[in-house]
């Protein structure tokens, strides 16, 4: 099956909401501060990623 380019937008988009959930869980779940932190920033970079894909799946919906 061949996905359109909204398709594979939200395919990313449902990734990277996974990402965001993993790494918040996992930097509260380690003992090293140094990864707990790393995780915490990969959260933060991954929300931004699912943003801008969200925007797109936006525009898409409009037209």
């Amino acid at each position: 099956m061949e996905m359109n380019t909204r398709d594979t937008i939200m395919k990313k988009l449902l990734d990277a909401q996974e990402n965001v959930r993993d790494y918040e869980m996992f930097s509260k779940k380690v003992q090293d501060q140094e990864v707990a932190s790393t995780f915490k920033q990969f959260a933060e970079e991954s929300g931004m990623q699912a943003r801008k894909l969200q925007q797109f799946i936006d525009k898409y919906d409009r037209n």
